[in-house]
């Protein structure tokens, strides 16, 4: 069919068709393609437009996976047991640092300096390279791997360009006992946000360049967790008066005797 062509109910059928196994923001991508096709060919005279404004679907999209101490411990060891040590690293590189499983995938060792200290993230989402600190953790990692004849830290079949983690993660989520949607690599990032923001120790800006997001909007999304530890740090005074009345209390009894 030609744009000139497609009604609307057209599109409403596609949307719901693809709603029955796709989750909404796939169905919004695909919409979105379409919107897209149908300008660059009418923007090039190659077509005539639509004669209706596509709707998409509106997407919540703030899932974020957080993990209580003893999951993490679970995991930790799930990921120390596995024979795949590959996919363990990356893993282990993912909680780390925050990093994307594509940005993971992609590292190549010449984007590793030890000597400043920092990793550079190529193309991160779209966007321009950033660079993030090295901590002592991802030091230990990065250090223990062992080039193995590829650019790539990761390397994928023939030492190209891995895309993916096979089984691995999954079964290293499985042994952990964690919930079947924990996503292995994006929850880990999540992890390592959700324990930064929660420590009260790392400010929503700071949060935003680790992990490399283009809008303070997308970091927004750990800001309870944020307010949580800052809330905490405030009541630490009810416990520190209410400690300094009890002793006063104290003394004035030991002074009337």
């Amino acid at each position: 069919m030609e744009p000139k062509d497609i009604v609307n109910l057209d599109v409403m059928r596609l949307q719901k068709k693809m709603s029955k196994t796709l989750s909404p923001q796939t169905v919004k991508h695909v919409l979105n393609l379409l919107t897209w096709i149908v300008n660059y060919g009418t923007k090039n005279n190659l077509c005539e437009g639509l004669t209706f404004h596509i709707k998409k679907p509106t997407v919540n999209n703030e899932v974020t996976e957080d993990l209580n101490p003893d999951q993490l411990n679970a995991l930790l060891e799930a990921i120390e047991e596995d024979s795949n040590t590959d996919v363990a690293n990356i893993m282990k590189l993912a909680l780390y640092t925050g990093m994307r499983r594509t940005e993971i995938f992609k590292l190549q060792w010449h984007d590793i300096n030890f000597k400043t200290g920092f990793i550079t993230i190529r193309d991160p989402k779209g966007g321009v390279d950033q660079r993030i600190p090295i901590n002592e953790l991802a030091e230990e990692v990065l250090r223990s791997i062992h080039p193995k004849g590829s650019p790539y830290i990761f390397p994928g079949k023939d030492g190209g360009h891995r895309t993916t983690t096979g089984h691995a993660a999954q079964r290293i989520v499985k042994r952990a006992g964690l919930p079947k949607n924990f996503r292995p690599l994006h929850g880990l990032r999540h992890v390592y946000a959700s324990m930064l923001a929660s420590s009260g120790k790392v400010d929503m800006y700071v949060l935003q360049r680790l992990l490399t997001h283009k809008s303070p909007k997308m970091t927004q999304r750990y800001a309870h967790l944020r307010d949580e530890a800052l809330k905490n740090g405030a009541s630490q005074i009810d416990e520190i008066i209410g400690n300094s009345r009890i002793k006063d209390d104290l003394d004035n009894v030991i002074n009337l005797r």
